[in-house]
């Protein structure tokens, strides 16, 4: 929790940096090609990582290389239709499909989207170490991984915006923070040493397990992401882009949790089923009141405060951002009941996620 929260520190500390050197509108046009990268990943998502911790062939080679071959398969097919996603705003602003003045108009969207989905062919590399790492809750080394891709992307676009004051700084530290990870994760974590393999009892498993996960993925992103995909054809660039900043904060603390919960919780979770299945009801409750103790603070001082942190953090460009913040910040009183998920997953009920997520 720590090292994510440093991780999300930098993240923040740089967006501070970049929001005075930059303008609004920028921020509006990346949060929708990062929703649309992210919308990508989710449409293609079957739980390759869950598969791995909940798994008992979890630590085995020929298990591992194949989930590993079907991540590029799955980053190659990203990469193809985000580029295809690029061209479709292309052609649908040439034909007037578009407002004009909605972020879908803006003409660097399609570029930015076609260059952010390079990230997706970097990403498709990555060892299935960091799976391995998160299943026997090695998480100091990735902790580490995740920290200083933040701080090289962080440098990156730094260095980009003292030649270059433009989007494309944001770009570039996204591809170099991708690129550290991809890199650090063969070199800096034991395990397996990925190579190509193919095994099809492993792929069965697979599949078997990650169609639920591929389908409340495509669910979640339509309930998550909702929100951006219709502000960006119903409003400014410049709104969506101050929207952007408080959705980040927002974020911030969201994802510190849910680190907590996927990243800890779930091999837990996990953990106990294999072995002990007779504690997992007691390890969930104790999991439950930790994180709700802490995400209740958090959602109470979001809430009462937003337009005061808001007010101290950024210029008045973005002092709308703040009674966004408040409204956002009741969303996060739903957090801890997402353990339970953790645990129909550790007990390889995927289906039940995707029922819930259904209701």
């Amino acid at each position: 929790m720590a090292g994510f929260g440093l991780g999300q520190a930098i993240r923040l500390g740089g967006n501070l940096v970049m929001t005075r050197l930059l303008v609004p509108e920028m921020f509006g046009v990346m949060a929708i090609a990062t929703m649309v990268m992210y919308g990508l990943a989710l449409f293609s998502d079957i739980g390759l990582r869950q598969n791995v911790v909940q798994s008992k062939r979890g630590n085995d080679a020929a298990f591992l290389n194949t989930a590993w071959a079907i991540q590029i398969f799955r980053g190659l097919l990203i990469w193809f239709f985000a580029l295809g996603v690029s061209l479709l705003v292309v052609v649908a602003n040439r034909i007037g499909m578009v407002p004009a003045d909605s972020v879908y108009a803006e003409p660097s969207l399609p570029y930015v989207i076609a260059v952010l989905s390079i990230i997706a062919v970097i990403s498709c590399f990555d060892s299935t170490k960091l799976a391995e790492a998160s299943r026997n809750l090695s998480l100091g080394r990735v902790t580490q991984i995740e920290i200083s891709s933040q701080v090289a992307g962080l440098l990156c676009m730094f260095g980009w915006v003292s030649i270059d004051r433009s989007i494309w700084a944001l770009v570039a530290g996204s591809l170099c923070s991708a690129l550290v990870t991809a890199i650090l994760s063969h070199v800096w974590l034991p395990g397996v040493a990925n190579r190509w393999q193919w095994d099809d009892t492993a792929f069965r498993e697979i599949i078997h397990f990650g169609k639920w996960i591929f389908l409340s993925s495509i669910l979640g992103f339509l309930v998550n992401s909702g929100d951006r995909i219709l502000l960006g054809g119903l409003v400014s660039t410049s709104t969506l882009g101050v929207y952007a900043i408080a959705f980040l904060i927002f974020k911030t603390v969201d994802q510190i949790l849910a680190k907590v919960i996927s990243s800890v919780s779930f091999p837990a979770l996990s953990e106990v089923v294999r072995e002990r299945p007779a504690d997992l009801k007691s390890t969930y409750y104790r999991f439950h009141v930790i994180i709700a103790s802490f995400t209740y603070l958090c959602a109470g001082i979001l809430m009462v405060s937003g337009q005061t942190l808001i007010g101290l953090l950024y210029d008045p460009r973005y002092a709308q951002a703040g009674w966004m913040l408040e409204i956002l910040a009741a969303c996060l009183l739903t957090v801890p009941f997402r353990v339970a998920t953790q645990c129909f997953l550790a007990l390889g009920m995927a289906r039940l996620l995707t029922q819930i997520i259904s209701i």
